[in-house]
Parts: C-alpha cells; sequence; structure tokens
C-alpha cells in the first residue's frame, strides 16, 4: 500500500511519518485490499493548536475518508486511524453477509 503524507504550512518530522505509515499499515489487517492512502497533517494557531489529520484509503470501487482533531498529531492519527478502521470492518460484514445470503 503507498502512503502519501502532506503537511500543510510546516515541515513533518521523520518520527511523526514513520509513526503515521506504521498506524495506517496496521489497516491491512480489516481489508487487504487497500490501493492508496492520502494522509494530510494541518493545524489551526489559535489558543491551544488544534492539529487535524484527514486520511483518504482508496479500495476497490470506495473512497473512504475520516478526520480527527486533537491537541497532538499521534492522538490525531490514531483516532482517525480507528475511524477507518470501523469503517473497514463495517464494508467487511456486508460482504460476508452478503455471501451469506446467496448460500
Amino acid at each position: 500500500m503507498n502512503v502519501t503524507i502532506t503537511a500543510r504550512k510546516f515541515k513533518a518530522h521523520d518520527t511523526l511519518k514513520e509513526f503515521i505509515k506504521d498506524e495506517v499499515s496496521a489497516l491491512v489487517k480489516y481489508n487487504d485490499d487497500i490501493l492508496n492512502a492520502e494522509v494530510i497533517l494541518s493545524y489551526q494557531n489559535v489558543k491551544d493548536s488544534i492539529k487535524n489529520t484527514e486520511i483518504i484509503l482508496k479500495v476497490p470501487g470506495q473512497k473512504l475518508s475520516a478526520t480527527g482533531k486533537s491537541d497532538d498529531f499521534k492522538k490525531s492519527v490514531s483516532s482517525t486511524v480507528e475511524k477507518l478502521a470501523r469503517q473497514l470492518k463495517k464494508i467487511k460484514s456486508k460482504k460476508t453477509s452478503k455471501r451469506n445470503d446467496k448460500n
């Protein structure tokens, strides 16, 4: 799976990039048909400096996306990955229920 990381208005550290790649690559256990993932990092420079993460997954026939906000990029990425994991599980359960209906 190809993981593209875009940091808006800042340069992401290599440790953050590795963390993101590890987290996103873990989604393969829910669906091994993931074609690629696009991760967009940004922040809002308000009082608490809110970190935003958006992840867009491309699977055959679909595009899944999720966003997360936190005071830390790692927390934001983790929560976004959890949301995508739930979406992938839902897709997988729909596929298996359709197969079972046919039998």
